[in-house]
């Protein structure tokens, strides 16, 4: 497990993630150029998030969702905001392809836990934490077993376990099953929202 962490899993990443970009470059830019047209010209976002051991970085990301507010100034809910081409870019996991570039950079992994918002960080428990031991990933074991659609509580767990169990066969299983969980569109959004509640912290001890 330290061996394949320490010394494989970076060179993997950077040869599959460039071979990846590669191959789906036309889908880039034609999805770059449909977000363009639905997004007043703003096909992608760029917002902080935490990586390895805490370090922010910049993710990059297709923008989704327009920036519509109300009466009052505020943005809109999720749903309100999400437009069809952007819908239609989270259920086929299209919006995940920008986060090649990420890899290729060494901010992120192929797998791994999902990088979240920096604003949750003061929010983790000390066993929560421990999902920024290693490189953030486009996938992860949380995002195989259930995405959006199960609870931050399990989804810290299974973070935490595949910190824990990182090994290259259980990087292949979590890739493999990410394909047939994007083909069923599985797990896309959390029950009675758009995408996912937001985390306001654990409802115990923060131990």
């Amino acid at each position: 497990m330290k061996v394949y962490n320490r010394y494989f899993k970076r060179p993997l990443d950077l040869m599959l993630s460039l071979m990846a970009f590669i191959v789906l470059l036309p889908v880039f830019l034609v999805v770059t150029l449909l977000l363009v047209i639905a997004n007043d010209d703003k096909p992608f976002f760029l917002q902080q998030r935490p990586g390895k051991n805490g370090r922010i970085f910049r993710v990059i990301k297709y923008k989704t969702m327009n920036d519509r507010r109300d009466e009052h100034g505020e943005l809109l809910s999720d749903a309100e905001r999400l437009t069809s081409i952007g819908a239609f870019v989270r259920k086929t996991s299209l919006d995940e392809i920008p986060q090649l570039l990420n890899v290729i950079k060494g901010d992120m992994s192929l797998i791994g836990p999902r990088p979240l918002l920096v604003e949750y960080l003061p929010l983790y428990n000390k066993t929560q934490q421990r999902r920024h031991e290693v490189r953030p990933g486009i996938t992860g074991w949380a995002q195989i077993n259930g995405r959006n659609a199960i609870s931050w509580e399990e989804k810290f767990r299974y973070d935490v376990w595949y910190v824990d169990n990182i090994s290259f066969w259980l990087d292949v299983k979590i890739f493999f099953k990410t394909i047939g969980k994007v083909f069923k569109s599985e797990g896309i959004s959390a029950e009675g929202v758009a995408t996912m509640k937001r985390f306001r912290g654990s409802d115990y001890a923060k131990d």
